[in-house]
């Protein structure tokens, strides 16, 4: 059985792909800038996917929220500190968070209990 996490990641691919190779160099120029945007440097790749993922909650956007949840949990996020962080997500977004802030719990759920099951 395909579980929401797979899903999404499966999607995700087979959208950037469809993207990435569409010709458009534009998207490709945007693409590796984002990618550097959260490569090791003076501040831990953890720690910036922290920030990505606060951005994604005040934002509002799901598939931002688990691609950061996602890349966090792989960075070694504890669960604490990935609660602080969207803790600092609802104290800037405010209430309008909320819904965002359950989808952030329920996926985050799937991600350690597939970290759990992968060790």
């Amino acid at each position: 059985m395909e579980t929401k996490t797979t899903k999404t990641r499966k999607y995700r691919t087979d959208m950037n792909e469809k993207i990435l190779t569409s010709g458009f160099k534009d998207f490709q120029k945007f693409f590796a800038l984002d990618n550097k945007a959260y490569l090791e440097g003076q501040i831990p790749v953890k720690y910036k996917e922290l920030m990505g993922l606060v951005g994604s909650m005040v934002l509002r956007c799901n598939d931002c929220i688990f691609y950061h949840l996602d890349r966090c949990v792989t960075e070694g996020a504890t669960r604490e500190e990935l609660h602080e962080a969207m803790n600092i997500a609802l104290i800037i977004g405010g209430s309008i968070v909320i819904p965002h802030l359950r989808y952030a719990f329920e996926m985050l759920e799937e991600l350690f209990a597939e970290q759990t099951a992968g060790k």
